[in-house]
């Protein structure tokens, strides 16, 4: 009978990975059309780019609240977090639809994100309550080509369709495929139940995370690593221009550097993570990631070495990002989803520590800047040391 069930539940992952997949394309096709996109939507709404830029604002602060939404998938269950997830989304998409104005997009933007914001952390957990800790960085990685594949499939195809009807014609796809997808999730997953009476309600996650030292230490992992990542990303189109001045041909063919870099960390991370060990294969990338933002100065007295440069320190990336969510799973089981979503937090705020010193750094040199991302890195490692020897000490 155990064996029966054990069975069951492999063919269940086997077609629900990839579904996790296609939805999470979805769901990042919509996050990240708007950088490309941003011109063509303010003038499609009669506004400048100053103007447009407070739906990204807004958008982001959103992610503020992603912990006190996300932890539902701890308190409610990991369907009832999908699904809730993926119904914000749907509504944000389909507003625009029926109200095509600027603060009904701004709205829009911010529901199908914090959508996006739940849908993940739920998901995650309950992959994480499914797969064992040896196999669920494979599990993790393939859910994580979502991310990439939306950059390579999702937007061109928006572009395409923009081209065709117009800045709104992404958005009633969008509506249909957040429908589809929240009746798919209806009737893949099984039914939980009613939630039970143990599961710790919203400010007890709260206090289980912001007390507990390995979960902080995790959280610093990601927050350093990706101040690191901002620090060049926010700075190398800039670099790129005054080097060479080929700012459209070079910034084209950095975003296309970018998503190849991206695809290939994440499949970096399914083939050796598990084997290689979480907390290995983090301090291998940010080692690497240090190595290439090194390099970039020295490769970058050619356009060709410059984008070389940038795609190893972006696949380096890419794959300390992907190598922490896994690591991060386990840390904390009793509240997985409300760790999960405190680590997008922690994403989210290392994005905004990186933004305002990246052009402070600059004014120095690119050398500077750098030397900024490995300093950010090495601050990493050390909570990444911290996160060891917290978890040793309360073993032993």
């Amino acid at each position: 009978m155990v064996a029966e069930e054990v069975s069951d539940l492999k063919d269940q992952l086997r077609f629900q990975i990839p579904a996790f997949t296609a939805i999470r394309t979805v769901l990042n096709t919509a996050h990240r059309m708007v950088y490309p996109f941003l011109s063509i939507f303010a003038r499609g709404l009669g506004v400048d780019l100053t103007t447009m830029s407070l739906a990204l604002t807004a958008r982001s602060l959103v992610g503020t609240f992603g912990p006190f939404t996300a932890s539902v998938a701890d308190s409610h269950g990991r369907k009832f977090g999908m699904l809730f997830g993926v119904g914000l989304f749907t509504l944000g998409t389909a507003l625009v639809v029926f109200w095509p104005t600027f603060w009904v997009l701004a709205v829009a933007l911010s529901l199908a994100t914090l959508g996006k914001y739940i849908f993940d952390p739920a998901m995650q957990a309950y992959l994480s309550d499914r797969i064992s800790y040896q196999r669920r960085g494979l599990a993790i990685a393939l859910t994580e080509f979502g991310w990439s594949l939306a950059f390579v499939l999702g937007v061109p195809l928006m572009g395409f369709l923009i081209a065709r009807a117009g800045w709104m014609a992404p958005f009633p796809l969008l509506a249909l495929l957040g429908a589809l997808t929240f009746v798919g999730i209806v009737l893949m997953l099984p039914a939980e139940g009613k939630p039970h009476a143990d599961r710790a309600p919203l400010f007890a996650n709260f206090r289980s995370v912001l007390t507990y030292v390995p979960a902080l230490a995790g959280l610093a992992v990601g927050l350093f690593a990706s101040t690191a990542n901002e620090v060049v990303n926010l700075i190398f189109g800039v670099w790129l221009e005054d080097s060479f001045g080929l700012k459209i041909a070079a910034l084209g063919a950095a975003s296309a550097v970018i998503g190849l870099s991206e695809l290939g960390g994440e499949g970096l991370v399914a083939a050796f993570v598990d084997r290689l060990g979480k907390p290995r294969a983090i301090a291998i990338g940010l080692l690497t990631n240090s190595l290439a933002a090194l390099s970039l100065p020295f490769l970058g007295r050619t356009e060709d070495g410059a984008l070389t440069g940038l795609f190893f320190f972006y696949i380096s990336f890419e794959f300390t990002l992907v190598s922490i969510i896994p690591l991060m799973t386990e840390i904390l089981p009793g509240a997985r989803a409300t760790l999960m979503s405190f680590n997008v937090a922690a994403l989210s705020l290392g994005r905004a520590l990186g933004a305002p010193l990246a052009p402070l750094l600059y004014g120095f040199g690119f050398l500077a800047v750098a030397a900024g991302a490995v300093v950010f890195n090495a601050i990493a490692l050390l909570a990444l040391r911290k996160l060891l020897k917290s978890q040793m000490a309360m073993v032993s």
